[in-house]
């Protein structure tokens, strides 16, 4: 019997990739198939659905499901969901699309066939009112917005089976794992109590202390990072591995963390992404997650905690694991070390604040970045990739990153 926590909505996991003779099967009959293209981030939605990290889906959402998700949380039956997973198509494809036929989804980039996906409905959706409710916003500058309103303008919805993971496991071995792997290996460490940490940047010092308080008080932490695409100015994902990789290496006690990756896009939805990060680190095997500061977040759509306020406003017992909420964290010069607003007492002037964005404007531009910001270690790795850049990124500070706290 498994003392992990258990599958979101399921007592077991759902992956929905396809093996075998079932799979040369079904990679053959997709050739005759009318095609729809995908995004890539529906494709990267489908390939979570193919290794089970979106458990308890069978596939892409209907009408009913979307509204529901959009508005109460929740799927038509109840499921509690906080983003809904949608497939458009052109609307005139979907008139050509019956109840009952068998399409095959082809990644709009690489050109590789993905999936088979049997159609349920057809419907449209009203873009502006999915933008409201999921980010909070309809500026078109966020980038989650962008790509909501730059879909086509009928949704698909079916059940799917999943014939490919992508690039992802050639490009990312060793990083790149599926739920059943990460449970299997907590199972193989004797783990049960398990905190996700989420990131899409290089960790400095203020992430390495909140992945060492979970250390402290649970079995282990699972530092999960983002394989997808991101926006513009965000440092690409082989990068960060290998200074993530090092930091780990050099600076925490051996087993007391896995490192892995996850091949989905960012949505930058601020505290609904931070329920459904919580949501599939359920379906991986985790009892928690770490929430900080700005999770998820982009520019100054969100308030630097509202992804931690969240958990509080929705129904309970929605979702198994739990948030490990943690406080602004800081480098103190008075405390001489890393604190937070909980444990340290002296003023702005004492403290070096810390951010993902805070380390990738320093680093764009040349800056010099002190170790009570990042390892030095770490910074080297992001120096050559920033030396090897032919333009130079301009980053914007978020108005919380540069407040005093």
């Amino acid at each position: 019997m498994s003392r992990l926590v258990p599958p979101h909505g399921s007592d077991k996991l759902k992956p929905l990739l396809l093996s075998g003779a079932e799979l040369k099967g079904e990679r053959e009959r997709a050739k005759s198939l009318a095609q729809v293209k995908m995004t890539s981030r529906e494709t990267a939605d489908l390939i979570m659905m193919g290794i089970g990290a979106l458990t308890p889906l069978d596939g892409f959402m209907g009408y009913d499901d979307w509204k529901g998700v959009c508005d109460d949380y929740k799927t038509a039956k109840g499921l509690f969901w906080p983003i809904p997973f949608t497939l458009s198509t052109t609307e005139g494809q979907a008139k050509s699309l019956k109840k009952g036929d068998d399409v095959a989804l082809v990644d709009e980039e690489s050109g590789e066939t993905m999936g088979i996906l049997k159609v349920r409905e057809t419907y449209k959706i009203d873009k502006a009112h999915e933008c409201k409710q999921i980010f909070r916003t309809n500026d078109p500058a966020h980038p989650g917005v962008t790509l909501v309103m730059k879909q086509e303008e009928v949704n698909v919805a079916g059940s799917v089976k999943v014939l490919s993971e992508g690039h992802f496991p050639e490009t990312y071995p060793g990083i790149y794992m599926r739920p059943a792997e990460t449970r299997a290996l907590f199972e193989e460490k004797g783990w049960s109590q398990v905190a996700a940490f989420q990131t899409r940047n290089p960790m400095h010092r203020s992430h390495e202390h909140l992945v060492k308080i979970a250390i402290e008080t649970l079995d282990g932490v699972l530092i999960h990072q983002i394989l997808g695409k991101l926006k513009p100015g965000d440092i690409p994902a082989d990068v960060r591995s290998r200074a993530i990789n090092k930091l780990v290496e050099d600076y925490f006690v051996k087993d007391t963390c896995v490192v892995s990756g996850y091949p989905m896009d960012m949505r930058y939805a601020g505290p609904r992404e931070a329920l459904l990060h919580a949501l599939f680190r359920q379906n991986f095997g985790c009892s928690h997650l770490i929430i900080g500061r700005d999770h998820a977040g982009v520019g100054d759509y969100y308030g630097p905690f509202d992804a931690q306020k969240i958990f509080d406003e929705i129904p309970r017992h929605s979702l198994e694991i739990q948030p490990l909420k943690i406080d602004w964290t800081f480098f103190c010069y008075k405390c001489d070390g890393m604190a937070s607003m909980k444990t340290c007492p002296h003023g702005k002037d004492d403290r070096v604040l810390l951010s993902g964005t805070k380390l990738r404007k320093m680093m764009s531009e040349g800056e010099a970045v002190p170790p009570e910001f990042s390892r030095p270690e770490v910074v080297e790795i992001l120096k050559a990739y920033y030396d090897s850049l032919e333009e130079k990124v301009e980053i914007k500070l978020h108005k919380h990153t540069q407040a005093g706290a």
